[in-house]
């Protein structure tokens, strides 16, 4: 192991440290406890107690004797013994005189419940900013403030350090959240689906310990099989994709399923490129989510379907289903939702098919969905059930029973959990209805079968196993090698800034992209007629191009002219855009007109970049052109990507089969848009002045043919990224 290798191991030990500082304790002072019902200390110290906390529990009130029959202290400093973990309840003005004492006592992690910090404004703010500086000041690990508290399930602990109104059942999921209200419907929602956690955390403020921390810690902690997440923001930019797909996609995978409120987004109205107009909050959580493999749900009922069948079934080693079905319209949904979300129907053996015809009866389907029938026993089910398990086509199985009067439902279900342990291949169950079927729901769930009530909600988690098995076995592409000139992309960058220049339109704009390795179309700035038809004489059939600094769409005000081929058309090429754009922009400081060489034929998309405090720039891919805000057909990623990223952007857009030679087309060069995205990254990345970034469109020829910018505009801010 390397020095540097060495370095990082100590950073990551140490984190995990911090961290186990609050899980992990062998004692617990709760400062704010109390005898008065209802009250959170009252709450907070009953949950530790009756939780049945391996350590020892220490009550601190200063006016009261006892809490709970055991005797409480005045404060931190009159304990005689190690205090590992303190629970501050307490008024919030007091928070921070608590933690400084929790600090001089040597208390390694607090846990701090009050409210009245960031959340109410900038006093607030400034408090916890206190606190904070407190907790650096005695190396003493954070959680919250302002949060339901932390959960440990874990027998070598059993700490319920929180004010749940239930305790969750032990179990293998990991569940962060940024809310403390949804942590209470959560924990009574697992608890009637028979749904256990190793952790339950509510991070509360984040002014500490957050969810970068919290995920390094579940990963190695070998009672967490899969983690569950309520994001409301996230504070890390690259740096969170970089550790996370290392989480969810390295040696030792665990999947991670979150969901993420605020999906509408109305911040990105007051931009000038087509990328701001496009990009907002939303874009930047699905990049990261998405290259983080994290798989994001839409709801928190999808964030729970997908969850438990990450914890208690085995992963997909393809996306081949099969449906058994004792009802057609069921079926018939069950499989819309399965192709629908990227897995297929699977397509049995001679073998299999024939040991459904001699076991069925003659009005059964024996094809994929299997539709065993109404009046389908127990038999026939796990005839159908047992076949398709068998069949090496077939990587998973989605089992549907609706309720009918000859159908004994309770036996049926007890036929599910040995034959799909024995099989290994992931199972999730549908028993449609509630009154008739509850008694088999609760065998399932007890035998850890996933159960989802109608056969849709199935269909959609096996997909999210599915999409995870992909990730962790995704094929890594070798990286492409680019040699940008930076230097003279910093000096022009550095020039146009000194010059007072914050807009710079296609003839700067494409000197920096020239300094960086892009493909880029010959071209003349002429400030005069003659230049232009001689720039015309040079470079053959061009377009020309109003330049203006007060003008960004140029083609809105007639200021472009396309097909130039002669020296007289170019003389009145330019004088006919001068006349036009001085009509429609008066107010216009005309600089010239660009005579750009017409590329040759091709598909014109977007490449664009948009930069985020926090996260850093946002790389756009998608269909270029004049349609580019009307189809809305693009991708993102969070940069620097890599070379898998790259051909990830451009293969998940609509566009793609245009590229790729769709209904017998010529395929594009993709290989050179690859190498562009690269470019782009590198430039976004090693330029932070660059805010908004618009190459429209790069037209992309023939493979083998590469690619030509044709038009490109940047927004210069050097305060954008701070």
């Amino acid at each position: 192991m390397s020095q540097d290798d060495d370095g990082c191991l100590g950073r990551d030990t140490e984190a995990l440290a911090r961290v186990r500082a609050i899980f992990e304790p062998k004692s617990v002072a709760v400062v704010g406890a109390s005898q008065r019902k209802g009250s959170v200390g009252l709450a907070v110290f009953k949950n530790l107690l009756d939780g049945g906390f391996s350590g020892v529990i220490y009550p601190v009130n200063n006016r009261a004797h006892s809490v709970c029959g055991v005797r409480a202290y005045p404060s931190l400093t009159a304990i005689d013994d190690q205090v590992d973990l303190a629970v501050i309840i307490v008024p919030a003005a007091q928070v921070t005189k608590v933690a400084r004492e929790a600090g001089e006592k040597g208390v390694k992690g607090l846990i701090v419940i009050t409210a009245g910090f960031r959340e109410i404004g900038q006093a607030g703010l400034m408090m916890e900013e206190e606190l904070k500086a407190v907790c650096q000041a005695y190396s003493m690990s954070l959680v919250g403030p302002n949060c339901l508290g932390v959960i440990n399930t874990d027998p070598n602990f059993s700490l319920n350090a929180s004010f749940a109104r239930r305790p969750p059942l032990p179990g293998n999921i990991g569940f962060i959240s940024q809310s403390g209200a949804l942590c209470t419907a959560v924990l009574d929602y697992a608890a009637r689906k028979s749904v256990g956690f190793s952790k339950f955390i509510s991070v509360g403020n984040k002014a500490d310990i957050d969810e970068l921390a919290l995920l390094r810690y579940l990963h190695d902690d070998p009672n967490t099989k899969v983690i569950m997440m309520y994001v409301e923001d996230l504070r890390h930019g690259f740096e969170f994709i970089d550790e996370v797909r290392e989480i969810t996609g390295g040696d030792n995978p665990t999947p991670i399923v979150a969901v993420k409120s605020g999906r509408t987004a109305a911040g990105a109205a007051a931009v000038s490129s087509h990328t701001g107009s496009l990009a907002g909050s939303e874009a930047i959580y699905d990049a990261l989510f998405l290259q983080s493999g994290i798989y994001r749900a839409q709801t928190i009922s999808h964030l729970f379907d997908y969850a438990i069948a990450f914890a208690t079934q085995p992963l997909p080693r393809s996306n081949r289903v099969a449906i058994i079905t004792n009802a057609g319209g069921p079926g018939i949904i069950a499989t819309d939702i399965t192709v629908n979300v990227g897995l297929t129907l699977a397509k049995f053996s001679p073998e299999t098919t024939e040991i459904l015809k001699s076991s069925l009866p003659p009005t059964a389907n024996i094809h994929n969905p299997v539709d065993v029938i109404g009046d389908a026993g127990v038999d026939r089910y796990r005839a159908a059930f047992e076949a398709v398990l068998k069949d090496e086509n077939v990587d998973g199985v989605i089992f549907i029973l609706t309720p009918q009067s000859m159908t004994d439902i309770y036996a049926t279900a007890q036929i599910i959990p040995p034959l799909a342990k024995k099989s290994g291949k992931p199972v999730l169950t549908s028993f449609m209805g509630e009154l008739d079927v509850r008694d088999a729901i609760d065998f399932l769930e007890r035998h850890h079968l996933p159960h989802y009530h109608f056969p849709e909600m199935a269909a959609r988690a096996l997909g999210a196993m599915y999409k995870h098995f992909q990730w962790i076995s995704r094929q890594h592409l070798p990286e492409l090698t680019v040699s940008p000139d930076r230097e003279q992309a910093r000096r022009l960058i550095g020039e146009a800034l000194a010059a007072g220049k914050k807009y710079l339109g296609e003839v700067e704009g494409t000197r920096i992209l020239a300094a960086y390795g892009f493909p880029m179309l010959p071209a003349r700035l002429a400030k005069s007629a003659e230049e232009a038809a001689g720039a015309v004489r040079e470079l053959g059939r061009c377009v020309f191009k109003i330049v203006s600094p007060q003008i960004v769409h140029k083609s809105d005000l007639g200021g472009v002219r396309i097909g130039i081929e002669s020296e007289d058309e170019a003389r009145a090429a330019y004088e006919d855009i001068l006349r036009v754009v001085g009509k429609n922009a008066p107010q216009a400081e005309i600089e010239g007109v660009l005579v750009q060489k017409m590329a040759e034929k091709g598909v014109e998309v977007i490449l664009g970049i948009n930069r985020y405090k926090v996260f850093g720039p946002l790389l756009m891919f998608g269909l270029g052109g004049i349609f580019v805000e009307i189809f809305k057909d693009v991708s993102f990623r969070l940069a620097p990507i890599r070379h898998n990223a790259a051909r990830r952007m451009i293969r998940s857009t609509k566009a793609y089969p245009m590229l790729s030679g769709a209904r017998g087309g010529e395929p594009c060069d993709t290989d050179e848009v690859e190498r562009c995205l690269i470019l782009l990254s590198a430039l976004a990345t090693e330029n932070p002045e660059i805010a908004e970034l618009d190459i429209n469109p790069l037209i992309v020829h023939p493979q083998g043919q590469g690619c030509s910018v044709a038009d490109c505009r940047i927004l210069l801010d050097p305060d954008r990224g701070r």
